[in-house]
């Protein structure tokens, strides 16, 4: 009996040690991640460092588009002729445009988007105190979207943000925006991080986060934070029908953004790597008549004579499949992972060349200009394109695209004009004329604004959307 009844108080004991040590565990134990009762604090010590950008832009207004339009022949035709030449000049009135950006440095170094300032003639830079500071152009890069700016805080102590780790970033982290949505400057939103490396357009060298932290327009240039309050993108674009968030926003990653920045600050461009060649899809018929298992890769349709991809013996006909070790997936894989590589490096590429792998070590250059797949050579080369939508039609010209056809009768276009960006993003061909106004359509606007080039002066025109 006494046995018994002491196997039950050691019975309880244990059972009473384990309890509590739960319990301890419990107190002790911080998930590394746990859902936070509130970004205030964090928030608090981040505002600072965000700053509203107002780009403004002298454009012209041009009187001879507010003369009434009357039938040929009409006396009234004259007379308004007259009066509008006599009474009226031309005239100039500034256009301000309102982003967002974030201090990388104590000295006065800001990041924003190219699209906040392209085109400005004078960049404000406004603190979180409100104070207001002229800003110089370090460098910008338009197919990345990124620009840098320079500011003299005189007395005022900037406090500097910190890159974080984009690649490390998984689906259903915490991502925290703050910027100047809409003019309103120190909105702060919230959301996960939805989806990384989408394709959304926006060119070859940038594979964008997406985060359903509410973004609106104003909040470009702005940074993307991680739950430590680390940079992890610029937020960039939003696909909406409307132009108010819907929960998808996009931001350009920081592991792309650094190493523009860093180069922006120091040369004013962005040096890029460069292979030197033209390439298109592996499509189904191609992998299957060149002996490959499956679509992955960058078949090369050409090489450039005077590109280093040439030296190194790189053939037509080729299919890079690894870049360093990088598999390339999709053919737009490659223009990334080269351009993010330094100018002057050993590149080793893995090859499918006559139905076996063959590997060619490539000395990068420097890229002139755009990479070209022979889809959009094909494509572009002497095309007329009729956009109805706008009631005109365009080909491809050296600065832009050239508007050889009107048919709208209201239009402030002419025929000649040479079109060079639509709402102050540059225009260098038809299909990227046609890709931005269908973007920007979808936004719900009912115009746009164009730069053109007209008796060899660039000029400021909006033109109308069809209703029909």
């Amino acid at each position: 009996m006494p046995y018994l009844f002491h196997y039950e108080i050691l019975w309880v004991n244990n059972n009473m040690r384990k309890s509590l040590l739960i319990i301890f565990l419990l107190l002790i134990y911080k998930p590394a991640y746990s859902v936070p009762e509130s970004f205030a604090d964090l928030v608090e010590k981040l505002s600072p460092s965000v700053v509203s950008i107002a780009s403004t832009t002298i454009i012209e207004n041009n009187p001879q588009n507010q003369i009434p339009q009357f039938p040929e022949g009409s006396p009234f035709d004259e007379f308004f002729k007259d009066y509008f030449n006599r009474d009226q000049k031309r005239s100039q009135r500034p256009m301000t445009g309102l982003g967002s950006g974030f201090i990388i440095s104590e000295e006065g170094i800001i990041v924003t988007n190219n699209h906040v300032i392209e085109g400005a003639d004078e960049i404000t830079v406004i603190l979180y105190d409100e104070t207001e500071h002229k800003a110089q152009l370090l460098g910008r890069d338009p197919k990345a979207d990124i620009a840098v700016l320079k500011i003299n805080p005189d007395k005022t102590k900037l406090r500097a943000l910190n890159w974080g780790d984009s690649d490390i970033m998984r689906v259903g982290d915490w991502t925290i925006a703050i910027g100047n949505p809409l003019g309103l400057g120190g909105t702060v939103t919230a959301g996960i991080l939805s989806a990384i490396s989408r394709d959304i357009g926006g060119g070859p060298y940038v594979k964008f986060l997406q985060t359903d932290a509410s973004i609106n327009r104003g909040n470009s240039g702005g940074p993307l934070f991680n739950i430590d309050g680390e940079v992890i993108g610029i937020n960039t674009a939003i696909v909406s029908q409307t132009g108010g968030s819907i929960g998808l926003g996009f931001a350009i990653p920081a592991n792309s953004a650094k190493k523009i920045v860093q180069q922006l600050r120091e040369f004013g461009k962005t040096k890029r790597g460069w292979l030197g060649v033209q390439i298109q899809p592996v499509t189904r018929d191609f992998a299957e008549s060149l002996g490959l298992s499956d679509q992955k890769g960058a078949f090369v349709s050409n090489v450039n004579p005077k590109g280093p991809s040439m030296e190194a013996g790189l053939e037509p006909g080729d299919v890079i499949l690894k870049f360093n070790q990088i598999e390339i997936v999709k053919m737009s894989d490659l223009p990334r992972v080269v351009a993010e590589s330094d100018v002057g490096s050993v590149a080793l590429l893995e090859v499918w060349r006559k139905n076996k792998i063959i590997n060619i070590e490539v000395k990068l250059g420097e890229l002139p200009g755009e990479v070209v797949t022979e889809r959009d050579k094909e494509d572009s080369e002497n095309k007329i394109l009729d956009i109805k939508k706008l009631g005109i039609k365009i080909t491809n010209s050296v600065n832009g695209v050239e508007v050889v056809e009107i048919n709208n009768e209201t239009s402030n276009l002419k025929v000649g004009d040479i079109v060079t960006e639509v709402n102050r993003e540059p225009i260098t061909e038809v299909n990227s004329f046609i890709n931005l106004v269908n973007k920007l359509e979808k936004t719900g606007r009912s115009s746009l604004l164009l730069k053109i080039i007209r008796d060899q002066q660039d000029i400021w025109i909006t033109i109308k959307f069809n209703i029909n």
